[in-house]
């Protein structure tokens, strides 16, 4: 597998004939997926809050790698509070969600930064986001200006995850965390372990009929063909 970062090609949203996102992630069919069947594949859904979107325009990044000279993607959703789901398998955060607009995706398109172009890509590459501290997260893209201010407020012994999110995780077994980096500001980051840890994650916009987001879904590989029992 080929992993891409940032690029300079030619923005570009659609996804070109050849280019197959289940290339890349075998899980996206997980939607289809009733109770039952989930409970039957070893995965359980976990709630974690509402994300609040007040431009619509949206980073998923790890967030203690990542800077706010980081772009968004590219396509934008409407403002507005979002709730925010994980699949959670063999004790690990499978995938993350934000979910737009009920229904089932009927189609599925590689989430994108403005200079990525998905035309380029040959079968087993893909765009997605770097993991160096185990965590991802969906945020606006001004929630991550705060935190990057806040960040910059520390003491020179002093890092964001052990004298500021770690007392937020503790409680949810260090699972995840909607995280306000200002005390009083409803601007939040939702932010959960990556799967197995540090990697290279891909997050996809699963898409209604019309070409519309129902949801963004980052795969953290820890599922196989929407399966989250362990391989004998």
């Amino acid at each position: 597998m080929f992993w891409l970062g940032l690029s300079t090609a030619v923005p570009s949203l659609a996804i070109a004939a050849g280019w197959n996102p289940a290339k890349v992630s075998s899980n996206l069919g997980i939607f289809a997926l009733s109770d039952v069947q989930l409970a039957e594949r070893k995965i359980t859904v976990t709630p974690i809050g509402q994300l609040e979107l007040p431009t619509g325009e949206i980073m998923a990044c790890d967030p203690l790698v990542t800077g706010d000279d980081w772009p968004a993607l590219s396509r934008k959703v409407k403002p507005g509070s979002y709730p925010v789901s994980l699949f959670e398998a063999q004790g690990r955060v499978a995938a993350a969600f934000l979910r737009l607009r009920p229904g089932t995706p009927v189609r599925w398109e590689l989430a994108t930064l403005p200079d990525q172009d998905v035309s380029t890509l040959k079968d087993d590459e893909m765009f997605g986001y770097p993991v160096d501290a185990g965590l991802g997260s969906f945020m606006d893209k001004t929630a991550m200006a705060l935190m990057s201010a806040e960040q910059d407020k520390l003491k020179a012994d002093e890092n964001y995850y052990d004298d500021v999110l770690a007392a937020e995780f503790a409680p949810n077994q260090d699972r995840f965390v909607m995280h306000h980096p200002v005390a009083g500001n409803p601007l939040n980051i939702a932010m959960f372990w990556s799967g197995w840890g540090d990697g290279f994650y891909p997050s996809f916009w699963g898409l209604d009929a019309a070409g519309e987001p129902l949801l963004l879904l980052t795969d953290f590989g820890v599922l196989e063909h929407a399966d989250g029992r362990e391989s004998k």
